[in-house]
């Protein structure tokens, strides 16, 4: 009685698992014993260009730097401006303009897939302060509360960290009105996030530390 109430048990056993494979099977779910390769997950943006910029207006020129959005974040771009070398580092009008045509060209191949854009846009021209300015002013075409946060978060950072810049990260930025230029800082929290109005200060009036 023993080996029939076995033999009986393992014959219930095996029809359900027969049961079993044909309900999986049913569900159109294959099962094996191989461990399926579901290919590698995802990667992020990588932000960083490992060729130069090879366009017609970069293949010549000094060496410059300008901050473009990539992600949700500014990250620096080292580029090649047409700017004659002996005033790239001198004249903060000239170096601001050839640091505003980076800028507002596009980015290069080797920028786009690596995930850089600028929300700069034309037309905007730069230029420098009118008489009774703060020495090393810049005026822009538009006011610069006009612009976009980010695009102006792309000026500040650009150019207070070049020779147009006044200093301790800083730029006088102004625009075609009366109103007093503004000096703009560019910290590491706006570099974080673009789309925040960059802190200012009245000029001449240290802006408050910050790391960046």
């Amino acid at each position: 009685m023993r080996r029939r109430t076995f033999g009986r048990t393992a014959g219930t056993g095996v029809l359900a698992a027969a049961a079993v494979t044909a309900l999986v099977t049913g569900c159109g779910i294959r099962t094996t014993s191989v461990p399926v390769d579901a290919g590698a997950a995802p990667s992020r943006v990588p932000c960083s260009v490992t060729g130069e910029n090879t366009s017609a207006s970069a293949a010549q020129g000094v060496p410059v730097r300008v901050f473009l959005l990539c992600g949700s974040q500014l990250d620096a771009v080292d580029r090649r401006a047409p700017l004659p070398e002996e005033k790239a580092g001198g004249d903060p009008v000239v170096t601001a303009k050839g640091l505003l045509a980076q800028l507002l060209d596009d980015p290069s191949d080797d920028e786009r897939q690596a995930g850089f854009t600028s929300a700069v846009r034309g037309p905007l021209a730069v230029g420098a302060g009118r008489k009774g300015d703060p020495a090393g002013t810049l005026r822009l075409s538009r006011q610069p509360e006009d612009l976009t946060p980010v695009a102006l978060s792309q000026l500040v950072c650009t150019f207070s960290a070049s020779s147009a810049g006044a200093g301790d990260h800083t730029v006088l930025l102004g625009g075609p009105g009366a109103y007093a230029p503004k000096r703009y800082r560019c910290t590491t929290e706006l570099r974080e996030r673009p789309e925040s109005v960059p802190p200012t200060a009245t000029p001449g009036v240290p802006v408050a530390t910050s790391t960046g």
